[in-house]
């Protein structure tokens, strides 16, 4: 156990723990193509981290790892900019409102609670959604039913007023759908510390009508420019990102997610789709617990330290957060962007020799079993 301490939250907190968390979101991340933030950041609070502190630095966190995501996909050539530009005009909008429902919870001294209900109940209905689908997905194996999906399904949202086409998608609507869209997922990222993509998914699917394989590139890219302006929004107002707490974060996510998405390739979906359910319902019930029956006076007063004696650094970045809040958001942002930018640069990078080594590796094991000859008799 080595304990860290957090000048800005100031909490200590394991730095063991701290990665190990941070990189076990980052496999499920990878492994089902959401983002980890409705995970890590009840996993913070359940650390000792206070809600005010722990959704910023997550949404941080989480544009590290789009940046690094969406990089991938702009080399496959699997993204909507125009889609993901009219989203991202609905989700500046939407991070506006949410910043201010922020500011007026933490105002009365709710933001707490508010952050632990949405999470509870929100956790709850797609833990359970995901669970039902699951069930039925793992059915539909079973008795090997195939369900045949129309390429386009049209709703009434589509028909709304200003059309306009999209060339990349191939879809002609209305430009309110996908801005609506982000308006919601922005208010949400505001509030609760994540990047929106369990809900931007599904809703390019079923609403926006999209081709599921631009779906996870855009949705990474939209979530970039929304949490570059949540963490620039929580660092002006409150001064609560703390590179301390963002860094480690950061490199754990960062490996688990690479790593979730080998594993990706190895599982069977629909069986992790249904595990991952229950641990949402866990963690949902968890957050219940936390909220309404544990005792939280010794929990967090055992925590929360506030330390005169801090190295030169720490004392750096309480002033620097204190005296230039937007400058400090900003460089949490250029972190958050340059290691995210520099791991997919690292993975295309490392991707073919790591292809070749492994097709070399088998075409010799392929060769020294046709050398064997057995002795004739």
């Amino acid at each position: 156990m080595l304990d860290i301490y957090l000048p800005i939250a100031q909490v200590n907190v394991d730095i063991f723990l701290l990665l190990f968390l941070s990189a076990a979101v980052g496999i499920l991340s990878g492994l089902f193509g959401v983002g980890g933030g409705f995970l890590m950041t009840p996993f913070l609070i359940f650390m000792g981290i206070p809600p005010v502190y722990a959704v910023p630095n997550e949404v941080n966190n989480i544009l590290a790892t789009s940046v690094s995501g969406s990089l991938t996909h702009w080399y496959k050539d699997t993204l909507d900019y125009k889609m993901g530009l009219m989203i991202v005009s609905g989700g500046i909008v939407g991070t506006l409102l949410g910043i201010t429902t922020f500011s007026y919870f933490s105002s009365i001294g709710k933001i707490s609670i508010i952050i632990s209900l949405l999470y509870m109940y929100l956790l709850a209905i797609v833990g359970t959604l995901m669970l039902i689908e699951g069930i039925k997905e793992k059915n539909r194996q079973i008795k090997k039913i195939k369900i045949k999906q129309k390429l386009h399904d049209h709703n009434w949202l589509q028909g709304l007023p200003l059309r306009m086409r999209f060339h990349k998608s191939k879809l002609y609507e209305s430009a309110l759908t996908p801005i609506l869209l982000g308006l919601i997922v922005g208010f949400v990222a505001a509030m609760m510390g994540i990047g929106g993509a369990f809900l931007m998914v599904p809703a390019m699917i079923y609403i926006v009508g999209m081709p599921v394989k631009l779906i996870p590139g855009t949705s990474l890219f939209v979530t970039i420019f929304i949490s570059a302006i949540v963490t620039i929004l929580h660092a002006f107002n409150y001064g609560s990102i703390d590179l301390f707490l963002v860094i480690p974060l950061i490199l754990g996510s960062i490996v688990g997610v690479q790593l979730g998405q080998k594993l990706g390739q190895f599982l069977d979906s629909t069986e992790l789709k249904s595990l991952f359910a229950m641990l949402l319902l866990s963690v949902s019930i968890a957050i219940g617990y936390d909220s309404f029956f544990r005792d939280k006076d010794n929990f967090f007063n055992g925590n929360k330290i506030i330390k005169t004696d801090l190295n030169a650094l720490a004392e750096f970045t309480i002033k620097f957060s204190d005296e230039n809040p937007f400058l400090y958001g900003a460089l949490a942002i250029l972190l958050a962007v340059a290691l995210g930018a520099l791991t997919a640069f690292a993975r295309k990078m490392l991707s073919p020799v790591i292809r070749k080594m492994l097709s070399d590796f088998k075409k010799n094991k392929q060769g020294k079993k046709e050398e064997i000859k057995f002795p004739e008799k």
